[in-house]
C-alpha cells in the first residue's frame, strides 16, 4: 500500500487553521502553533476560537506547539506565519525537516531590511527544498463556511505543483497551478497595500465609482511592478492578482481594508493595531513597496500615497486629493 502524504502546517492564525483544515479532510495533518493553549484547543477540542470564532475543524487535524514533533515525519511542510516571522520560524524548523520534503509558504509580504519574498526566505534557509506558494482570494471562514473558493499552487516544478494541489483541494475548493512563481507572490504583497486604500475610500464615503477606479488603477500599479520585476502580466489578471485584490479590497473582514477604512475615520495606526490584533501586512510593507518601484524605475502612485499615510502621517483624505491631482495618461501607460 501507498503510505499517505503527511502534511505540517506552521502557523495558528485564521489561514493557517483553515489550510490545515482542508488538508486534514484529505490527508494526514499536524498544525503546529506557538502558543501551546491554541495548540491545545485545536488539539482536544477541534476549534479556534481565538482567530475562527466557534468553527468546527476536523477531528482528524491534530495540532502541536512542539516543532520537532510538527516536521520530523512531514513529507510537505507549509509556512502559514506572518511574512516579518518567517525567518525565525524557519530556523527553528531546519533542525527537524527531512531533505528534499517541498515547503509552500501562504505568507503574502516582504522581509523588511532584505526585502525579500517569504519564498526567497525559504530557499535562502532550506536550500535544496521545492519551494512554492498557495494564494488566491480566500478568507478563511468563507473557506471553513464551506463557500466555494479557489487558490493556485505557484511554482516552478510542475509535477511537484501536481502532487500538492490534490492535498488541499475539495469539492468547494478548487486548486489550480501556476510557473510563474514570483508573479503570484507578489500579487499577494502588493494588493495588501491597494487595499488599505480601499478601505480609506470606504471609511471616507467616497463613492463606487472611486472605488472601482481605485480597484482597477491599483491593478494596473501591481502589474507594472510585477512585470518589471519579472512577473507575467497573465498572473496579476489571475487568481494570485484580481481575484486576491477583490476579495481583500471588498471584504469587510479583509484586515489591510479595514485598516484604511479606520484611519479615515480619525483613528491612528497604533489604535488601529491595537484594536485589531491580528497583522495587516500592507502596513509593513507599503514603504518596501515604494523602495522597489523606485529601483524598478516604476510609478506607483496609490502605494505612495498610502505609504504616505500609513509611515508619515497623512490623513486618507489628503491622500485622496493627492491623486486627484495626478495627471492621466494613457490607461496602459507602463503596461507591456
Amino acid at each position: 500500500m501507498t503510505r499517505q502524504i503527511r502534511v505540517a502546517v506552521l502557523g495558528g492564525g485564521s489561514w493557517g487553521t483553515t489550510v490545515a483544515a482542508l488538508a486534514a479532510t484529505n490527508t494526514p495533518t499536524v498544525l503546529w502553533a506557538r502558543d501551546s493553549d491554541v495548540a491545545r484547543e485545536i488539539h482536544e477540542q477541534h476549534t479556534n476560537t481565538r482567530y475562527l470564532e466557534d468553527r468546527v475543524l476536523p477531528s482528524t487535524l491534530q495540532a502541536t506547539s512542539d516543532m520537532a514533533e510538527a516536521v520530523s515525519t512531514a513529507d510537505v511542510v507549509v509556512m502559514g506565519v506572518p511574512s516579518y516571522g518567517i525567518r525565525a520560524a524557519l530556523e527553528d524548523v531546519g533542525p527537524h525537516i527531512r531533505p528534499w520534503v517541498p515547503v509552500l509558504s501562504l505568507a503574502k509580504g516582504l522581509e523588511q531590511g532584505t526585502r525579500l519574498r517569504p519564498t526567497e526566505v525559504i530557499s535562502e534557509l532550506l536550500p535544496g527544498h521545492p519551494v512554492g506558494l498557495m494564494a488566491g482570494p480566500n478568507l478563511a471562514r468563507e473557506v471553513l463556511d464551506g463557500m466555494a473558493a479557489a487558490a493556485v499552487v505557484a511554482m516552478a516544478d510542475d509535477r511537484i505543483a501536481s502532487s500538492l494541489q490534490v492535498l488541499f483541494a475539495s469539492r468547494r475548493f478548487r486548486v489550480y497551478r501556476n510557473d510563474d512563481l514570483l508573479g503570484s507572490e507578489l500579487g499577494g504583497v502588493l494588493k495588501n497595500v491597494i487595499a488599505i486604500a480601499a478601505g480609506m475610500a470606504e471609511g471616507l464615503g467616497v463613492g463606487d465609482n472611486t472605488r472601482a477606479m481605485v480597484l482597477t488603477r491599483g491593478l494596473a500599479e501591481m502589474t507594472r511592478l510585477g512585470e518589471a520585476m519579472g512577473g507575467q502580466a497573465r498572473t496579476f489578471a489571475g487568481l494570485t492578482g484580481l481575484g486576491d485584490l477583490m476579495a481583500t479590497c471588498m471584504s469587510p473582514q479583509s484586515r489591510n481594508r479595514r485598516v484604511g477604512e479606520e484611519l479615515a475615520r480619525d483613528k491612528t495606526l497604533e489604535q488601529v493595531i491595537e484594536e485589531m490584533k491580528q497583522v495587516a501586512e500592507g502596513v509593513r510593507t507599503a514603504r518596501t513597496v515604494m523602495e522597489l518601484a523606485r529601483e524598478h524605475d516604476v510609478v506607483l502612485p496609490i502605494c505612495a500615497e498610502v505609504d504616505a499615510v500609513v509611515n508619515e502621517g497623512r490623513h486618507p483624505r489628503d491622500a485622496y486629493r493627492g491623486l486627484q491631482r495626478a495627471v492621466a495618461k494613457s490607461e496602459h501607460h507602463g503596461v507591456a
